[in-house]
């Protein structure tokens, strides 16, 4: 009965450092989870911020003004524009 009663309390403590150290990896992939979904939150805001430079770097006026200040392009006048026609049966 004492032999049994000793494997029994071996297989008990057993199972409480398994409990415990189960716990204790449940904490702290809980916490890496946290802090992964609080990156992915501050990457989400920066997407956002990047969307927005972005549309701002393509607006019309945008683009006009960088062209004419740094590239020093200009619209060219009617009279210089040429318009070129394909022929009816070319592909393009």
């Amino acid at each position: 009965m004492v032999k049994l009663n000793l494997v029994l309390i071996a297989a008990l403590l057993a199972c409480a450092i398994f409990v415990v150290s189960a716990r204790h990896q449940a904490r702290k992939l809980f916490m890496a989870l946290q802090v992964e979904q609080a990156h992915a939150r501050a990457l989400d805001v920066e997407w956002g911020q990047l969307q927005l430079e972005i549309s701002t770097w393509l607006m019309h006026n945008r683009v006009e003004e960088v062209a004419h200040d740094r590239l020093h392009m200009a619209v060219p006048e009617p009279k210089s524009i040429y318009v070129l026609k394909m022929p009816a049966g070319a592909a393009p």
